[in-house]
């Protein structure tokens, strides 16, 4: 029996839940060692998964797929679904961090540049100095085996991968096994928690518009949210 009703956006099945709800699942999950696979999917996300099934399925064996971004909020209501408020990657993980900080969880850490994961790792020292770093590793590796191996050894509660969409989900399929804990995609969250790039400032988040946040301070990211109005459109075509 699933722990959430899902909404199911172009195929892929989001839960039906508030944040609040999630962390509490996720927590009793992480500290009863329940393999537990996470995805935080945005509309680029769905929309790759219309063209890759071998994604889409992965998507769908997920243990929780949660909505991060107004773009999927916005699908689900189209679909007369509506789902409670977005849970975004980068909350969950700081979320997640707190707490295992407050209670000595331990952590491993996969993702981002040299220089980014190791401004990260000051961050953890800094911010959350009872949280046991088990490993901490930049996202240039030709072989996550290896990896997989210490992460198997040190058997770590949580594990994020921020090595960005399809890479980091289908690292988790494959090696999750490997530790009975929490496995989550966290994309570009490292680049926030090393801060080498500033999250929207709460205006911007209150108001649904990280997005129009992160398009004016990087315009190089235009490219990618044309995907939006592709994804909506999409969205309109399976209303019923």
């Amino acid at each position: 029996m699933p722990l959430f009703k899902t909404v199911n956006v172009l195929d892929v099945p989001f839960i039906n839940a508030t944040e609040a709800d999630f962390l509490t699942v996720l927590k009793e999950r992480i500290s009863g060692h329940q393999n537990t696979f996470v995805v935080t999917a945005n509309p680029e996300i769905v929309m790759y998964a219309q063209t890759h099934p071998e994604y889409l399925s992965l998507l769908q064996q997920a243990d929780f797929v949660t909505p991060d971004g107004i773009g999927i909020i916005k699908g689900a209501e189209m679909l007369h679904t509506p789902l409670p408020e977005r849970i975004t990657g980068y909350d969950t993980m700081t979320h997640l961090l707190q707490w295992g900080n407050a209670q000595h969880k331990s952590v491993y850490m996969v993702g981002a540049k040299p220089e980014v994961i190791a401004d990260v790792a000051d961050q953890l020292a800094v911010q959350f100095p009872n949280l046991t770093v088990l490993g901490i590793h930049d996202g240039y590796f030709n072989d996550f085996a290896p990896i997989a191996a210490d992460i198997r050894d040190k058997q770590p509660d949580m594990v994020f991968l921020a090595v960005g969409f399809p890479k980091q989900e289908q690292l988790i399929d494959q090696y999750r096994q490997a530790s009975n804990g929490l496995w989550m995609g966290v994309g570009g969250s490292f680049d926030v928690l090393g801060q080498h790039v500033k999250r929207a400032p709460e205006f911007f988040q209150k108001h649904h518009l990280e997005w129009f946040y992160r398009l004016v301070t990087n315009p190089s990211r235009l490219k990618r949210m044309m995907v939006l109005p592709k994804y909506l459109l999409e969205v309109r075509k399976h209303r019923h």
